[in-house]
């Protein structure tokens, strides 16, 4: 059984709401369960087009019997369910689901880069993951989460979106 920290955001549509039924469906994956899903937090767009709105950004925990590149394949299937359309790179979108830690492992896959290769420079990516896995140890670097995230001093345009975000998990049962 792996365990796998994944980035969760949006910022289209009722993205509190539509990040909720993602976590879910995730969640009745075969081979996975959904251990922790951190507060959302509203963030400012990085990179992308000028005047998208803004993000709710959070992370979540899960351990899975699945292989990276099946994990990848479900969450896009998810992304595009919940109406995730890749038109411009760090654009708008209704979900982003990003595998970021899964366990100690390094792969440089097609599909699958692991650990996420900006993982260590966002603060809304690292504020959220400090909250449910803060000792999670990056292989690369050899530093924990909170580390990382001391590393980028104190992040700024991170704020508690406010949204309850409370869903329903843990009812996964991996195979």
């Amino acid at each position: 059984m792996s365990t796998v920290l994944v980035a969760i955001g949006g910022n289209v549509g009722d993205v509190a709401k539509t990040l909720k039924s993602a976590v879910e469906a995730i969640d009745r994956l075969g081979g996975v369960r959904v251990l922790a899903a951190s507060p959302l937090y509203r963030t400012a767009p990085v990179g992308g087009p000028a005047g998208q709105p803004t993000f709710l950004n959070g992370a979540i925990s899960l351990e899975t019997s699945l292989a990276p590149r099946e994990l990848m394949a479900a969450l896009l299937e998810i992304e595009r369910r919940h109406g995730r359309v890749r038109e411009v790179q760090d654009g708008p979108r209704t979900v982003d689901l990003d595998i970021l830690l899964w366990d100690n492992l390094t792969l440089d896959d097609e599909m699958v880069l692991l650990p996420h290769p900006r993982l260590h420079q966002r603060a809304f990516v690292l504020k959220p993951l400090a909250d449910i896995a803060p000792t999670a140890l990056h292989p690369a670097f050899k530093k924990t989460v909170a580390e990382l995230l001391a590393d980028l001093g104190a992040p700024e345009g991170i704020e508690p979106s406010g949204e309850p975000f409370t869903p329903s998990i843990g009812r996964g049962e991996p195979a």
